[in-house]
């Protein structure tokens, strides 16, 4: 292990519980014990998901929020008995590996809850919505501390929480919080002042105008987290751990508008200055540690930083905050663990905070231990498989019931908290399989058979793997998606995977395999305006092709929005024409990510034009149509297409023949990936 990491691997304690080391697994959405948008009930794969990273050497593990109130039929948890005699023979197991285990419980969301369409529906005809309460009562899951916006459905209004609802979830959280004691539990931690969830509504100014105990003054704005864990403490004793989910500064500007790194801005939210009277103010309530980042659903990309943002972003403002209490404190967001041990060393924080990095590879801390860093698989903070909540114009929460049952799964690596059986078991029968594309579709395939026992050979019509996801990933801001690159090709020479590069495949039955993959991608969508010919595509572009100061880009969307990114982070001047009504209308998008985006091109000033569509190309323009019929001409230097793919498949499937990852349908990496695994696990 590199010396500068041992700092990582001290001892530490949060009241008198000591954790063996300073590697905090972070809670997330879908990993809870007890079950996610399903009736309460202990979760065997959530539980199988953490005994397997505590088997790696995590410290502290903090599984994802339990509601208080179930929000599918509203029991509340406590009184589910039998699920808490299932958590403590887990917590045993749990034990015997050396890790401890505090749960989340949360009050609920608030305005942040993610509205889907039917929710929508439930909130706007309140005839409809009274029948459902029995079974969602979507009344309840967004109500708030005002009458507040929506941060999902822009034409959905919350309503105002009652007091005695309030001294309800203060009466749950003790309540839970002894029966998690009862079971072996080594803590709670309250969720949360933190992110723009509910507690947090309530200390902001911005979202809290009520005139009651609850409002108002500083200390009545913070009521109802004092409370909370006043009577934890109360219920389960002093001794018992209490942390808080905090989030030390808002970084928000407005409803639905957040502050980027680097950006002056009138907070209207938590800023620094009352953040140090609130750590030390909620220290001497009773909470034992602060598990902190920044940001709330309106700055999101703080607390589910995407790769836009810098490293170790939430760092400095916890090291900040430290300085004011004298219980342990916690970093997340983007962290980096020889940054991390150098600030634990420095007593500037307590532990290291790290969530998604479990999804992708649970084994990480023990690769890092042994000095296998290049072995762990790198998390590219895409969020497609963990946290695929779109929102766009006109459209709430853009996620199937299937997805928001299924957070927390990864986009590269289909085994992590999967219900879904994949079938990698030896196969009795053993294939020669030709694999034909050499990008990630196909070396994914590869890897899998080969786990199989199957002969997996990769036929490549250029000179390297990677496909596209070589250009994809040139970006500065794209190293993540390198290190990933790089992961999957010391992979294929490891496993030695039959490689023929700059092998154009024209007929599989040539190849001699007894099954044929074909994994060649997709092309681009060509204009079809006069002058297209003097348009290049994205890749054109990210393979290196020099263009001007001025660049249109046509078509938003992840790829357009990201061109644009680049080229203003070379000091280009892009300017973005889009047809929908929103520049990334688009499905499994996080709004993590997608809003950063949005805010990054606002603060900048990077003209949008939304509603709009070319009419023509010419060699220092575009001539364009607003959506009022408006002609608008706009000069450039160049012109990047980014209007989307379509699948381009060697041939059609048949017998023998399957089809995986864009040359199938195009998607995201996450359907490229998992798409991979579904034809695989049936090569038997």
């Amino acid at each position: 292990m590199d010396e500068n990491l041992k700092p990582l691997f001290t001892p530490w304690k949060i009241g008198n519980v000591e954790i063996k080391n300073r590697i905090v697994l972070c809670p997330m959405g879908g990993t809870s014990l007890f079950g996610w948008m399903r009736p309460n009930s202990f979760d065997e794969t959530a539980a199988n998901f953490f005994l397997e990273r505590a088997k790696h050497d995590v410290g502290l593990i903090i599984p994802g929020i339990a509601p208080l109130k179930d929000p599918i039929l509203g029991r509340w948890l406590y009184q589910n008995k039998k699920m808490f005699k299932k958590l403590k023979p887990f917590m045993d197991e749990i034990h015997k590996e050396g890790a401890k285990l505090f749960v989340q419980l949360t009050a609920g969301f608030g305005r942040s809850f993610a509205i889907t369409k039917p929710l929508v529906l439930f909130l706007k005809c309140k005839p409809l919505g009274f029948l459902c309460k029995p079974f969602v009562n979507a009344s309840y899951l967004t109500a708030s501390p005002s009458r507040l916006p929506s941060r999902w459905a822009e034409d959905i209004t919350c309503r105002e929480m009652k007091v005695k609802e309030i001294h309800k979830l203060v009466e749950a959280y003790a309540k839970t919080a002894k029966l998690c004691k009862e079971a072996g539990v080594d803590g709670v931690e309250v969720h949360a002042v933190h992110e723009g969830y509910l507690l947090d509504q309530f200390t902001t100014k911005y979202t809290n105008f009520r005139k009651d105990a609850y409002g108002g003054s500083f200390e009545n704005r913070y009521r109802f987290a004092v409370e909370v864990v006043k009577a934890i403490k109360e219920a389960c004793g002093k001794d018992f751990p209490v942390s808080l989910r905090y989030s030390v500064t808002s970084k928000t500007k407005g409803f639905c508008s957040g502050a980027l790194p680097g950006e002056k801005f009138k907070e209207v939210g938590r800023d620094m200055e009352e953040s140090e009277k609130a750590a030390k103010y909620l220290q001497d309530a009773g909470y034992d540690m602060l598990n902190a980042d920044n940001g709330t659903y309106d700055a999101w990309y703080w607390a589910h930083p995407p790769g836009y943002m810098p490293t170790n972003c939430n760092l400095e403002d916890v090291k900040h905050i430290k300085k004011f209490v004298d219980i342990p404190v916690v970093c997340a967001g983007r962290m980096d663990p020889l940054i991390a041990s150098e600030a634990i060393k420095n007593h500037e924080i307590d532990g290291m905070g790290v969530a998604r990095q479990f999804l992708t590879d649970g084994e990480w801390i023990s690769k890092m231990k042994e000095g296998n860093i290049k072995d762990i698989k790198p998390c590219i903070l895409c969020h497609n498989g963990c946290f695929s909540m779109a929102h766009y114009k006109g459209v709430a929460n853009d996620e199937s019931l299937k997805e928001v049952k299924s957070m927390s799964r990864c986009a590269l690596n289909p085994m992590t908290m999967n219900r879904k059986p994949y079938n990698l078991k030896l196969s009795k029968h053993p294939k020669i399989v030709a694999i034909v594309g050499g990008g990630i579709g196909g070396m994914e395939a590869a890897l899998v058979l080969k786990k199989k026992g199957h002969t997996p050979i990769i036929y490549e019509k250029s000179d390297h793997l990677g496909g596209v996801w070589v250009e994809a990933s040139k970006p500065s801001f794209k190293e993540k998606d390198r290190e990933l690159l790089d992961w999957y090709l010391r992979e294929i020479k490891k496993n030695n995977i039959d490689v023929h590069l700059n092998y154009e495949v024209k007929d599989v039955t040539n190849l001699g395999a007894d099954e044929v993959i074909i994994a060649t991608g997709a092309k681009a969508n060509h204009l079809h305006v006069p002058g297209s010919e003097l348009a290049m595509d994205a890749l054109t572009y990210l393979k290196g092709k020099k263009v001007g100061e001025e660049v249109v880009i046509i078509g938003g969307g992840l790829t357009g929005c990201e061109i644009a990114y680049d080229l203003y982070l070379q000091g280009k001047k892009p300017i973005i024409v889009e047809m929908k009504n929103d520049l990334m209308a688009q499905a499994g998008l996080c709004l993590a990510n997608s809003s950063y985006l949005r805010d990054y091109f606002k603060w900048k000033e990077v003209p949008v034009y939304l509603e709009s569509k070319v009419v023509e190309i010419a060699k220092d323009y575009v001539d364009i149509l607003d959506k009022d019929g408006k002609k608008i001409k706009i000069p450039c230097d160049d012109v990047i297409s980014c209007i989307g793919y379509h699948p381009n498949p060697l041939m059609k499937k048949k017998a023998h023949v399957h089809i995986v990852g864009d040359a199938n349908k195009v998607g995201n990496l996450k359907t490229v990936i998992w798409g991979a695994w579904d034809v695989c696990s049936k090569i038997n």
